[in-house]
């Protein structure tokens, strides 16, 4: 990386990768010289994909922008932001709920490492409210995600939210 590179991460679980996600990181590839997404293993929560599963969903969605790349990580996001010397954390905000805990991390991620600045970006208005909770929930019950995933990946994240739900079966209840 060069002194003038402006290198930025968008750090996220990306279980599975939206439509609002992909949205997120191709306005960020122009806003940048080179974008990192970094799927995060979160101990808090049970992804339905694995990290390297995840990592190639990425991939095949945003595999054609020449300056993005994909990595994992555990652990604090800053210290990957910091080993890299990036000067951007890109993250989205979907609403005003969004904001209070982005918010604290922003300004806790500054007094960690002041080199780097935290970047909010909105997603277009088709995908203010979508997130992947919500076509997880969607598709546990047996509806349609097309609308939410990128077509790249649509029949994979289909076919594994399906057998996911079947397995530990579903009720309406």
């Amino acid at each position: 990386m060069t002194d003038m590179e402006r290198l930025a991460i968008c750090p996220g679980s990306f279980d599975p990768i939206t439509k609002g996600h992909e949205d997120i990181i191709r306005r960020a590839g122009t806003l940048f010289d080179r974008v990192i997404v970094v799927v995060s293993s979160n101990p808090d929560k049970r992804p339905i994909f694995s990290l390297d599963e995840r990592v190639g969903l990425i991939r095949d969605v945003c595999g054609d922008m020449p300056n993005m790349e994909v990595d994992k990580f555990s652990g604090l996001l800053i210290d990957y932001v910091r080993a890299h010397k990036a000067v951007a954390i890109v993250k989205g905000l979907r609403a005003v709920s969004d904001f209070d805990y982005e918010f604290q991390m922003a300004l806790t991620n500054k007094k960690l490492y002041p080199y780097a600045e935290t970047v909010f970006l909105t997603p277009n208005s088709d995908n203010m409210y979508l997130s992947s909770s919500m076509v997880r929930q969607i598709a546990r019950f047996g509806g349609d995600v097309g609308s939410f995933v990128p077509a790249a990946i649509l029949d994979t994240v289909t076919e594994r939210l399906r057998a996911q739900y079947a397995a530990v079966g579903t009720t309406s209840e």
